[in-house]
């Protein structure tokens, strides 16, 4: 794995600059991120560049052998721009004019604002589109950060109805698809859409809201797509372009926005999101070794969305943690040795470089309080140290670089289920990415890695594939489906799959819609409970169970010859006798392959139990049985697995391996089928 660091020499004077390439290089740092936020340095007046101090930066650090990543300065505009320009300022939900003073003050739509984009980045490109040293792009800096996504500005309004007419063609189809008959919302000319913001004593039509959440992600799409032009017009295929994403940021469609860039990146922060929705770090763990080493099963399914944005493609970590930060609600300082435990699962994961943010500590503005390798005082902080004495450990993973990320389960997400389901929860509980966590989670605890992939990717490598909802569906998706499981493959279906039409109208079908006749079955009620309300539920399979419903639950008629019913509910009171003997959980043979459909939102046990009878029935053999705290890795190379265990935990944990004939890596001794993994530490191995 190739190792850098973010480095904003505007920030230091030049007498420090050599001093700190030398720490980066004889650490072996080898990559070095600058000027993404130097908008104001590069450009300190319109139309007058300055890049003699950049070139001077860039001397420096080649000189110490480090490559350098440029990053396009449009995240942070001048004060001059948005002082001359303040239409390109941003508008929120509440109609409220976003001013200058931080960052990410820009509207994506704003005609002066893309001119001017156009030209800061054309005149980067001709400057440094031809120099060796810079080996690549990151394009600005987080779209959508700090809640900046969707924009309701003239600009947008504009933008939007000109998005939708393109779309629809006519506006009788518009009102249609959006079922605008509903309270005399019927539109005449499409000058009459606005945006969906502060629209009376109600929110607005899911219908509209949900095309102006995927125009606002289509508009910054359109964004990125004027900046690659711009810099592929001079640098050709010479140097790379990406851009970094945000883990699980819920605003934009990643997989949109991945499509035309070299490879993702994103941005890891462990111990930032360790309270992350009580509810969703329940389903991992008790939170005692996430306060100062991050929650491990939510960093990898942040890692497995990336991956899946770019079809499992190798990835960067463009900003990883060092040290404390700034800006969680709680922030706690980095166990001393947990950057190796990082490094390890980003190996795993198909992190092919890390970049580490940042080099120093600053002294200002609005992020004095965040870690670097370095102390604000220039002395070598805990992260520089542990990344010292990673050296060892680095050697095993470089001599690993041929191997690749490749997994037999996945996870199918949709950014548009996402959106659709939050704008109607019909749950105050309901959360998305708690519900695909919990499958997720129960994978790993089972020693299985997994894939998240979208719903229309290619099915055809795996084995198993668990869509916790495809609440939105068409036949085109049903279609793609049961391509996959009469070749052979295992789908899961979860709750509220098939409800709702692509443009977020109920269905006028049976449910779950276009996925019944995959299914078997039809889904006859749907009910959300309330806190502390449960519903028995006799499963019967592979044995019997019984588990308790909670949150949400389907009751299901088989209506098919090649299904039946595998969990039923059982009629607490007599106030409920309609649900005892219906069907809570139905299977049905499709050709070769067959699908399960799981009619309420399991828990942590519950994931755990169905994980359990759902592998050897899709025949996916886990590594082993692997204690809590502890996660899997898996690679693949010439015929072989790599697997990784890192315990995440304060204690030495063991594992009993499924197979024999393992060899340690770096040993080449043959293992035991019980492995002791010590505290914080990481066993890696290979299998036939």
């Amino acid at each position: 794995m190739n190792l850098g660091v973010c480095y904003y020499p505007e920030h230091w004077s030049q007498s420090r600059w050599a001093v700190d390439a030398k720490l980066m290089r004889e650490t072996g740092l080898s990559i070095a991120r600058m000027a993404e936020f130097a908008w104001s340095k590069l450009e300190p007046r319109p139309g007058e560049f300055d890049f003699a101090w950049l070139d001077r930066a860039i001397e420096i650090f080649a000189n110490e052998r480090q490559s350098i990543v440029l990053g396009t300065p449009t995240a942070a505009p001048p004060v001059w721009l948005s002082r001359t320009h303040p239409e390109t300022l941003p508008v929120d939900a509440q109609g409220r004019v976003k001013n200058v003073g931080a960052r990410r003050h820009y509207c994506p739509n704003s005609p002066v604002y893309r001119a001017l984009t156009a030209r800061i980045v054309g005149a980067m490109a001709q400057h440094y589109g031809a120099d060796e040293r810079v080996i690549g792009w990151q394009i600005d800096n987080e779209f959508g950060a700090d809640n900046t996504t969707r924009c309701y500005c003239p600009n947008c309004a504009t933008a939007f109805r000109v998005w939708l007419e393109q779309k629809y063609g006519s506006i009788d189809a518009l009102n249609d698809a959006w079922g605008n008959v509903f309270w005399s919302q019927t539109y005449a000319d499409w000058s009459e859409i606005g945006a969906p913001n502060l629209p009376g004593a109600h929110p607005p039509n899911p219908s509209h809201a949900l095309d102006y959440f995927r125009f606002a992600s289509d508009s910054f799409r359109a964004y990125q797509h004027l900046q690659i032009d711009a810099l592929r017009a001079v640098i050709a295929d010479r140097q790379f372009i990406t851009h970094n994403f945000m883990g699980l940021f819920p605003d934009l469609d990643a997989y949109s926005l991945a499509r035309p860039l070299s490879f993702v990146s994103w941005d890891s922060y462990p111990t930032g999101h360790t309270e992350r929705g009580a509810a969703l770090v329940a389903q991992s763990d008790d939170g005692t070794y996430s306060y100062d080493v991050g929650n491990p099963y939510l960093v990898n399914l942040e890692h497995a969305v990336v991956r899946g944005s770019k079809d499992g493609a190798p990835f960067w970590v463009m900003e990883q943690q060092a040290g404390q930060v700034n800006w969680g609600t709680y922030n706690p300082a980095p166990r001393p040795g947990v950057l190796s435990l990082w490094l390890w699962q980003n190996f795993f994961a198909g992190v092919e470089t890390t970049v580490f943010f940042r080099e120093r500590a600053t002294w200002f503005a609005h992020e004095q309080y965040h870690s670097g390798l370095l102390n604000h005082d220039g002395s070598l902080a805990q992260g520089y140290l542990d990344l010292q004495s990673f050296a060892e450990q680095r050697a095993i993973m470089q001599s690993l670089r041929d191997s690749r990320v490749e997994n037999n389960v996945a996870l199918l997400i949709s950014y548009e289920d996402l959106w659709a389901l939050g704008l109607q929860p019909h749950h105050q509980d309901f959360d998305y990415w708690t519900l695909v966590f919990a499958w997720y989670a129960a994978l790993l605890r089972a020693g299985v890695p997994c894939d998240v992939v979208s719903k229309d990717a290619d099915l055809s490598r795996f084995k198993l594939v668990i869509a916790p909802t495809l609440h939105l569906a068409d036949d085109a998706l049903a279609a793609h489906l049961r391509r996959f499981v009469q070749a052979g493959g295992l789908l899961v279906l979860g709750i509220r799959s098939g409800f709702k039409t692509p443009s977020n109208k109920v269905t006028g079908e049976p449910l779950p819609g276009p996925l019944r006749s995959l299914v078997g079955a039809a889904v006859t009620s749907w009910q959300s409970l309330p806190p502390g309300v449960t519903m028995p539920v006799a499963l019967m399979w592979r044995g019997w169970q019984r588990v308790h419903a909670a949150r949400w639950l389907e009751t299901l008629d088989v209506e098919s010859d090649t299904a039946g019913s595998i969990a039923a509910y059982v009629a607490q009171t007599t106030s409920t006798p309609q649900l005892q003997g219906r069907a809570a959980m139905t299977v049905n043979q499709v050709g070769a392959g067959r699908v399960f459909y799981c009619g309420w939102m399991p828990d942590r046990a519950q994931t755990d139990l169905l994980v359990g009878m759902l592998l050897p029935e899709a025949q996916v053999e886990p590594v082993g049985i692997v204690p809590q705290g502890v996660l899997t890795g898996r690679r693949v190379r010439a015929g072989n697995t790599i697997w990784g265990l890192m315990n995440f935990t304060d204690e030495e944990k063991r594992v009993w391996l499924n197979a024999s004939g393992w060899r340690d890596l770096e040993t080449g001794a043959p293992l035991d089928k019980e492995q002791k993994i010590p505290p914080r530490a990481v066993r890696v191995f290979e299998s036939p």
